[in-house]
């Protein structure tokens, strides 16, 4: 029996305990990761206000080429440099809507924005994934709407719901 119990407690602790591995939801996600000084945007919020809003997609090349929302300007994350978006956006109260795969690098692109002075910066709460899990279209590179979302890992790919994953 003491072994029977030693065996169950070894299977329960191999199955994971770590909840840094094994998060719970987007949203434990984005405050184990994020200091929260960018507020967040929904994606409901974005769909209404559209029009009004520059929107930033702080992904790498190879995930913006997949698909990315409409009308997206492409910034990545690796090498973004706002100096660039300075001289394509000069209306430093522009609302500006800066996303990524779920919301972490879009933080930090968004922190640096508000560095160089933009005022009106917000970041897409569960970012293209949360976007294209409720629904709302993507584009592939020349424009047409697309199901595939780079899904950036197998961690993090768990959280898209909706539409076909591509990891390359």
């Amino acid at each position: 029996m003491k072994h029977l119990n030693l065996h169950i407690i070894l299977i329960l602790c191999s199955l994971g305990f770590n909840t840094s591995l094994a998060q719970t939801s987007i949203d434990a996600i984005l405050k184990q990761y994020n200091k929260g000084n960018i507020p967040y945007i929904s994606v409901q919020e974005l769909n209404e206000n559209f029009e009004e809003a520059i929107i930033l997609d702080a992904r790498e090349m190879n995930e913006f080429k997949v698909s990315h929302i409409k009308n997206a300007l492409y910034v990545g994350h690796k090498y973004f440099n706002s100096t660039k978006i300075l001289e394509q956006v000069p209306d430093l109260s522009q609302p500006i809507v800066v996303y990524c795969s779920i919301g972490v690098r879009s933080e930090t692109i968004g922190n640096a924005l508000k560095k160089a002075g933009y005022t009106n910066v917000k970041n897409l709460y569960g970012g293209i994934f949360e976007w294209k899990n409720q629904g709302f279209p993507v584009v592939d590179s020349i424009g047409n709407e697309t199901d595939k979302v780079h899904a950036f890992s197998k961690q993090w790919g768990k959280w898209l719901k909706k539409g076909t994953k591509i990891y390359e």
